[in-house]
Parts: C-alpha cells; structure tokens; sequence
C-alpha cells in the first residue's frame, strides 16, 4: 500500500474571534454582516456631515479674502479721485435702497468695486461718508444758487424763476433729490445727519432765499413781506414735488412745472403781474 500522506497543516492558526465567526448560523451571521456594514457606512455617513461644513466655513475665508484682493487691485488702477467719487455714488444709492441705518460699508465698497479697507482710507465712519456725500453733491448747486441771488442785472421775478428751473434740472430731476428723501425718512431717528443736512443745505439755502426775497420786496416785486420772516415759503413748493414723486408720482403724477407757475402768481404783486 502506498504510504498515506500526511496532511499538511496550515502555518494559520485560526483565532478564537475566527471560529466563533464561522460558527454562527446563517441568520445570525447575516445580522452580523449587516450590522457591520451598517456601522462602517453611519461612520462614513457621519464623517462626512461633519466634514462637508468645516470644507464650507475654511473655504468661506479663502473666497472672501480673493473677492477682496481681486477688488483691491481694480482699486489699485483707479485714480483716488475717482475712487472717491466711486464711493460716494455707491454710498448714495445704498443709503436710498435700504436707510441709514441698514446700509453697511461692506455693501458700499462692494458696489463701489473697492476693498474695505480702502473705504477706510478715506471715510472714518458711516457718519463721515454721508457728511461728505452732502457736501459733495449739493455744494456744487448752492453755488449757483448763490450766483443767481448776487446777480445784479437780474430782477427777483427772473432770479426766481432761474432758481426753479436750477432746483427742477439738478434736483428733482437726478439722484439729489435721494438725499432729501432719506433726510426727510429717517432725519427723526438719526439727528446728526439732520444737522449735517441743516448745516450743509439748509441754512446756505435759506440765506440766499432771504436775500432774493428782501430785493423782491424792495421793488415792490412781491406781494407782502412774508417771504422775508419766512424764506422757507418760497421753496415750499420744492420740498413738496419731492415728497409727492416719492410717494406718489405712480398714482398721480405732478405737474411740477404747473405748481411752480401757481406758486410764481401767489408771491408776485399785482403791479408786477401787471408789468409781466
């Protein structure tokens, strides 16, 4: 008989945790698959959760910090001048679209194409910015405002009607008269703006009214001497086009040229009515 074979033995000896693995039955080893599977996949699942927010707050930084270089650089390769004027506009129209009190600096520079930090370099604070947008934009109309009343061969009818036509084109007639606006929306709330708004315009405006109104009176050329006490009739008609567009120029539009034409026969005396 040929010698039997000895059986090789394997080097691998099966561990306790083996055996017992493979001697489950076929439901419980079923169950056991299962829920190992399971239990890798919730980790997997619960990894991942946790690692989708983290990826989204470090990128956050990282896309906020290019927007602002990106900025920075159009910045850059604009004159200060322009920039500034840039600021300005876009300061205007975020302060008409969402109040004083809304509006951010971060929007500002944003749409004025700057980085913050460069909105910084030239206004200090939210109050600066609106200080100087006054300025800016209404200081250029004060002065030729202020020519009309110091012309000497105009009479006070024709230098109030200059006026008129002055406040229609480069009031009502672009963005300044946002500024009346948000002053007349939100002056309550904010008296500082108001007193910038006061200083800037308002006094400036009321002193050429005045004088206009003191050589009117002198000619004989209005009808009483209430213009003088109370300059601020005369350009009560103005004040109210403004307030009217913005409220409701959608229903009912007015007819500012017509308002001013009514307002011009209610100052004017009978004899200048008669010479005119």
């Amino acid at each position: 008989m040929p010698p039997q074979r000895r059986r090789r033995r394997s080097s691998r000896r099966s561990t306790p945790e083996v055996r017992n693995f493979f001697a489950l039955d076929s439901p419980t080893l079923a169950r056991a698959a299962l829920a190992a599977y399971m239990t890798d996949q919730s980790v997997i699942d619960v990894e991942m959760a946790v690692a989708r927010p983290r990826a989204r707050r470090h990128a956050a930084p990282r896309i906020a910090a290019k927007e602002q270089t990106k900025a920075g650089r159009r910045a850059r390769r604009v004159p200060p001048e322009a920039r500034r004027q840039a600021i300005l506009e876009a300061a205007l129209t975020e302060f008409a679209e969402r109040g004083f009190a809304a509006a951010r600096l971060d929007d500002v520079a944003a749409r004025a194409g700057v980085a913050k930090g460069t909105l910084y370099l030239y206004f200090e604070h939210k109050e600066a910015l609106f200080e100087q947008l006054v300025h800016s934009a209404v200081s250029p109309v004060m002065d030729q405002f202020g020519k009309i009343a110091e012309a000497a061969d105009l009479s006070p009818i024709t230098a109030l009607e200059a006026f008129f036509t002055l406040f229609q084109k480069e009031v009502l007639g672009t963005d300044r008269k946002l500024l009346l606006r948000l002053i007349i929306a939100e002056g309550a709330r904010f008296p500082a703006l108001a007193e910038i708004y006061y200083r800037e315009v308002i006094t400036r405006g009321l002193r050429l009214m005045r004088r206009l109104a003191e050589g009117a009176r002198k000619q004989g050329a209005f009808a009483t001497d209430a213009t003088v006490r109370y300059p601020q009739l005369i350009v009560a008609p103005l004040i109210l086009a403004v307030i009217w567009d913005s409220l409701f120029s959608r229903v009912h539009p007015l007819d500012v040229g017509g308002l001013l034409r009514a307002h011009r026969e209610v100052l004017i005396s009978k004899a200048q009515k008669a010479i005119s």
